[in-house]
C-alpha cells in the first residue's frame, strides 16, 4: 500500500469508514501524499493528456472566443481567470492567440485558481499572472473565465439503492486493506440504481455566476452530460483506467460532470450548452487546422491530423466532452455556440 493508503487504513480503524468525497479529497489534495500536490500528472509522461496538451488549436480558439465576447461586451478592465490551470498550457495559448486583440492584454488581470503549490509555481514560470486558492477569492470585477477539466476532479458522493432504502457508498477497511462498502440507510436521494452528487460544484458555480451576471463569460469544458445517472467514478494512471483503491495518491480520480446541476446553480444567467466538437467547429477549427497543416509534413502532419480528430470527432473527445457558456441575460451571444 502507498503511504497515504496506510494512513487512511489507520484513520478508518480509529474513526470508522469515510465517504467517497472524503476519500477523493485526501487522495487528490493531501498535503504530503496527494496526487495533485506531489505529482506532475499532465502530458505523455504523466497519467492523462488534456485538450490544451493535445493541440495548440484548442487554447487558441478558446482565447479568441473570450476576446471576441469581451470586445462585443464593450471592453474595459476585467479579470481573465482559469480554474485548475494544470501546467499553464491553456492560459499561455490564450494569451499568445490574443496578443493582437486591441486593448485585451492591457485590460486583463490574469488570475489562476490553483490549490497545488507545485503547479502554481510551474504556471508562474509560463504565464504572467497571480494566483488565488479558491474561486471565492477572485476579484469582484467583470469576469471572463475558462474551466477545462476542472469540475470532473471535484469530490463526489455516491448513493446506491438496495431494496427500499438508499445507502451511501463508503470507503472502509477489509482484512487490513481499503475496500468499498455501504452506509446504513440514508434519506434525501431520488429513485435510481446509483446517484452521484458533487457537493462542491454548486457553490463554485454560484460564485462564478455572480461575477458574470452583468458583464462577462464563463466557459466550462469537461466530460459528462446533462444530468447524472449511474456510476462514473474512475481512476486513471499511465493513460489507462486503474483500481481507485490501489496506488492511492498516485492515480487521478474523477467523475463525469453533471452540467444540468451546474446550470441550476447559475439560474440567474443565460446558459448555452453544446459538445466540444460543435464548439470548436463553430469557432473555426477546421480552417485553423488547414493553415497549420500547410506548414507540416511527415510525422508532424500525421500527429496534427490525429490531434484534430481527437478533439473534434464524435467517437473521441468531440462528443464525450461538453461545453457550457454562462453569461448575463443581456450579454452578447458567445462565439461558437448555437
Amino acid at each position: 500500500m502507498t503511504p497515504l493508503a496506510q494512513a487512511l487504513v489507520r484513520e478508518i480503524g480509529l474513526d470508522g469508514p469515510i465517504s467517497l468525497a472524503t476519500f477523493m479529497r485526501r487522495a487528490l489534495l493531501d498535503p504530503d501524499h496527494g496526487y495533485y500536490t506531489t505529482r506532475m500528472p499532465f502530458g505523455a509522461a504523466g497519467d492523462f493528456t488534456t485538450a490544451p496538451e493535445i493541440s495548440q488549436m484548442f487554447g487558441e480558439l478558446i482565447g479568441l472566443c473570450l476576446a471576441q465576447h469581451w470586445l462585443e461586451s464593450g471592453g474595459g478592465a476585467f479579470t481573465l481567470a482559469e480554474l485548475g490551470p494544470g501546467r499553464g498550457t491553456l492560459m499561455a495559448d490564450i494569451l499568445r492567440a490574443t496578443r493582437n486583440v486591441p486593448g485585451f492584454h492591457a485590460a486583463a488581470d490574469v488570475v489562476l485558481v490553483e490549490a497545488s503549490p507545485a503547479l502554481a509555481a510551474m504556471q508562474a514560470g509560463r504565464v504572467p499572472c497571480r494566483h488565488v486558492a479558491r474561486v471565492q477569492d477572485l476579484p469582484d470585477a467583470p469576469l471572463w473565465l475558462v474551466a477545462n477539466e476542472f469540475f470532473d476532479a471535484l469530490p463526489i458522493r455516491q448513493f446506491h439503492r438496495r431494496g427500499a432504502a438508499w445507502h451511501e457508498r463508503m470507503v472502509g477497511v477489509t482484512e487490513g486493506r481499503l475496500a468499498f462498502g455501504l452506509s446504513p440507510p440514508v434519506a434525501g436521494t431520488y429513485d435510481a440504481d446509483i446517484v452521484e452528487i458533487c457537493p462542491d460544484a454548486a457553490p463554485i458555480m454560484a460564485e462564478i455566476a455572480a461575477r458574470v451576471t452583468d458583464r462577462g463569460l464563463a466557459l466550462i469544458v469537461d466530460y459528462g452530460g446533462w444530468g447524472s445517472d449511474g456510476d462514473t467514478f474512475q481512476a486513471v494512471r499511465n493513460h489507462a483506467f486503474a483500481d481507485p483503491l490501489a496506488d492511492v495518491g498516485q492515480a487521478d480520480l474523477t467523475a463525469h460532470v453533471d452540467f444540468r446541476a451546474l446550470a441550476a446553480a447559475a439560474a440567474e444567467c443565460t446558459i448555452r450548452y453544446t459538445t466540444q466538437g460543435a464548439l470548436l467547429g463553430g469557432l473555426g477549427i477546421a480552417t485553423r487546422a488547414e493553415r497549420l497543416a500547410a506548414t507540416l509534413s511527415g510525422a508532424a502532419l500525421e500527429a496534427h491530423v490525429a490531434a484534430f480528430r481527437r478533439l473534434t470527432e464524435a467517437g473521441q473527445m468531440g462528443e464525450l466532452f461538453k461545453a457550457m457558456a454562462v453569461t448575463g441575460r443581456t450579454s452578447p451571444q458567445p462565439p461558437g455556440f448555437p
